[in-house]
This record gives C-alpha cells, sequence and structure tokens, in this order.
C-alpha cells in the first residue's frame, strides 16, 4: 500500500550521501512529505541496491538518483548543495572531515547537515552496525538473528524529526547548523523497554501477563494484545477461560487462526495471526 502524505516540504530541497539503510529511510520519508530529494551514489552504487533491490525501488522511487564520485567531482557535488537546504550523511565523522563536509555551513550558510552516525563522542569513529548497537542493549535474544533492523530504523526517524527541528531552527535564526543522529542511541532508546522491565523474558509484556503472548492456533500462530483490562475481561468473557496460560493455551489449540480472528472481530479483541 502506498503512503499518503501532505506535501509539507516541497518547498525543501535535499542532497543525501548516505548508504545503506537509515540515510535511504529518513530521505525516502522527506520525499513523501514533498522534499525533492537528490541521491547521490558512488560509482560502487549502494549495497541496499545489491542485498534488497525491491526495497532499494521502494526506497528512492520518489528521489532522483545520481552517481558521482564526490572526490573527483567534488564542484558538481557543491553545486548540488548551493540550493539545497539538508544534507543527510552516514559515513564516519573523520571521512566526512576529509571531505571538507564537517561544517558545510562555511560554504553554504543556509544547509542543515544531519550526520547520522553509529557512536557519538570518543567512540565517534567506532565501526558497527545495527547489530552490533542492538547487542550492548538488551533488544537480541542469542543465538537468534534479530528480524528487524530496530537501530537503523528508529534513527531513520529521529533522522527525520531531526531534519524537521533543523529546518525550524534555521527559519528563525536564517542560518544553518550541524546535527548528530547517533544510532546507538536509538537502540538504548529501544532498549529501554527491557531495562524498564516492561519487556523481555518474564516481564509483564514479555510472557508473563496471559493477555499478551502468542498462542499456537490449529494451524499456526496468534497474537493476542489484549492489555488493557476491557479487553482482557472480553477476552475471557469470549472463550470461557479463567485468565491462566494454560487456560488461554486450550481455548486457542482447538481452532484455526482464521476461526480465531474471526471471533476476534466479532468480539472486538486485538487478536490476529501471525505471519
Amino acid at each position: 500500500m502506498e503512503v499518503t502524505t501532505v506535501q509539507l516540504l516541497d518547498d525543501v530541497r535535499v542532497v543525501s550521501l548516505a548508504i545503506n539503510l537509515p540515510g535511504p529511510l529518513a530521505a525516502a520519508r522527506l520525499a513523501e512529505f514533498g522534499a525533492f530529494v537528490t541521491k547521490v551514489e558512488p560509482p560502487s552504487g549502494d549495497p541496499l541496491a545489491a542485498v534488497a533491490p525491491d526495497w532499494y525501488r521502494h526506497l528512492t522511487h520518489l528521489q532522483s538518483v545520481v552517481t558521482l564520485d564526490i572526490k573527483a567531482e567534488r564542484a558538481k557535488l557543491d553545486t548540488l548543495l548551493a540550493d539545497s537546504d539538508l544534507l543527510i550523511t552516514s559515513m564516519r565523522p573523520s571521512a566526512l572531515a576529509r571531505l571538507g563536509l564537517a561544517r558545510p555551513q562555511e560554504s553554504f550558510p543556509r544547509l542543515c547537515l544531519i550526520e547520522i552516525v553509529g557512536h557519538d563522542g570518543d567512540r565517534a569513529d567506532v565501526p558497527g552496525h545495527d547489530l552490533n548497537y542492538q547487542a550492548v542493549h538488551g533488544t537480541l535474544s542469542p543465538p537468534a538473528m534479530p528480524k528487524v533492523p530496530i537501530a537503523d530504523m528508529l534513527g531513520a526517524e529521529r533522522a527525520v524529526s531531526t531534519a524537521l527541528a533543523a529546518l525550524h531552527g534555521r527559519n528563525k535564526t536564517g542560518v544553518g547548523a550541524s546535527y548528530r543522529v547517533v544510532l546507538e542511541e536509538a537502540a538504548q532508546r529501544a532498549g529501554d523497554a527491557v531495562r524498564h522491565g516492561l519487556m523481555g523474558d518474564g516481564a509483564t509484556l514479555g510472557g508473563a501477563f496471559p493477555g499478551y503472548g502468542i498462542y499456537e492456533s490449529a494451524d499456526g500462530f496468534v497474537a493476542l494484545g489484549a492489555v488493557e483490562p476491557h479487553f482482557f475481561t472480553r477476552t475471557l468473557e469470549t472463550f470461557g477461560v479463567d485468565g491462566t496460560h494454560d487456560q488461554m493455551r486450550k481455548a486457542f489449540a482447538d481452532k484455526t487462526t482464521a476461526e480465531l480472528e474471526d471471533i476476534a472481530t466479532q468480539a472486538d479483541i486485538p487478536l490476529n495471526g501471525v505471519k
């Protein structure tokens, strides 16, 4: 399903040098809001296009994609930046500095830099990816690999909100500024759900509460999200159970996923099959 958004940023021009995932996700979201995005890729291309071509095409279909060796063809990049409001990057700070783009406002006063990095402070140049950031913030269940790149996804949304704040700030001051979005911090915020005991093994939303969990059906699994008391009470009444895990399992096990979904729809219970 295509996402339709109000074209609030139709007067905003964005140049993105970011490859892989967080930067392209952020740029795609800004394009959905109407921004004119130029995605500058190195001659080798964006690795995302090779490993997930359909996703890459979905993310870039509203953008202008150009190939540019920014070291050898710097003048062409500067021409793009001269008319732009936002620059999105996702390289290490040292690499950005070598390109002379750490403080682009020196050449382009109204340009705002959204710098997506893995770490900050003394560890700003330490290499890493989503798996590394999740590993230290409690969102992994070894040895299983994560199904969703949490840090990258949250980092992309942080980049978008930072970009909007940057534009607002520039409208107030008249000059651009540089902002850093740290993916490890995004992973840390996701891990707060575990650190504060909301989710994780044995936590309320980690399996301890019978109204919030995954149950086996006759032909698969269903997810029950009856967190609120009225939903949980309605679930107990609808299925005639006493609210224990064992009773819930028995009530769901002899019905197909489709049957359970139909019952849930009729009773207004948040339950659906697991794909």
